[in-house]
């Protein structure tokens, strides 16, 4: 058999680069060879059940080792160490969460209650403290002589079971049969006056009740000695027992005119 004569003279760029590549070719074929022969091992050694778990260990350790020699893995498939803190740090960063919490909970709920009561009082200052005790009564008598006697107060008409509010704010003092006025409501206020409702048809208010100007204490009636629907209104000055006072002059002084 003939032998094929070599080619003389200096070895040219492309025969190196050639030579080159196809050193790295051959690296790169042989690694993975030896990586397919780890990786098939390994696997072989797990399905046939040949060794025990520290010989499993140290096979992934080998192909791991295998494939950062070669080049084919990058640091982030590495085995990292596992970052932690201990529990005692753990449960200082708890509390310090819960306290943050519990320190705008109670925030909130005082912003809430500041706006609740700026409320409140918004409202209470914007409420009438004095009211006309049946709303768009007719004026038909007033305090003075009538017919022979004196009448100590002022007779306001309106329809049967309208309402009768309270005056000003007050306790209700007395509830119920009253002679002449069929039944009779009478409040204390707070500077010691007691205003009188009389004739009513129905009470709505117990004795002890405490009402605002304006709340609904009786429904307008005809009752005792009454020639039509009507309230009745007296002013007590200083108490029960108290002057009878002009009702007209007492509402005025309070904001409220009659008629």
């Amino acid at each position: 058999m003939r032998s094929t004569p070599r080619a003389s003279g200096p070895v040219t760029g492309s025969h190196r680069a050639v030579s080159a590549g196809s050193r790295r070719g051959f690296r790169a074929q042989r690694g993975a060879a030896l990586l397919g022969a780890l990786v098939a091992g390994g696997v072989g050694a797990a399905v046939m059940g040949v060794g025990g778990a520290p010989e499993a260990a140290a096979e992934s350790t080998s192909v791991l080792a295998a494939q950062q020699e070669l080049g084919i893995v990058d640091e982030a498939q590495e085995v990292m160490p596992m970052a932690s803190i201990t529990e005692a740090e753990a449960q200082a960063r708890l509390q310090d969460v819960a306290a943050t919490r519990a320190a705008r909970a109670e925030a909130a709920a005082a912003a809430a209650e500041a706006e609740e009561a700026a409320a409140a009082a918004a409202a209470e200052a914007a409420r009438p403290k004095t009211v006309l005790p049946v709303a768009g009564a007719r004026f038909t008598s007033g305090y003075g002589s009538r017919w022979g006697t004196f009448h100590y107060g002022i007779d306001l008409a309106a329809p049967m079971h309208t309402p009768e509010y309270a005056a000003a704010d007050g306790v209700v003092l007395r509830a119920g049969s009253a002679s002449g006025f069929g039944l009779a409501v009478y409040i204390l206020h707070e500077n010691g006056d007691v205003t009188v409702y009389g004739h009513m048809d129905e009470i709505l208010v117990d004795v002890g009740d405490y009402v605002d100007a304006g709340d609904t204490i009786a429904l307008l009636g005809n009752r005792g000695q009454s020639t039509g629907p009507h309230l009745h209104f007296e002013v007590h000055e200083g108490g029960m027992n108290g002057r009878r006072v002009d009702p007209v002059d007492w509402l005025a002084e309070r904001g409220v005119e009659v008629g």
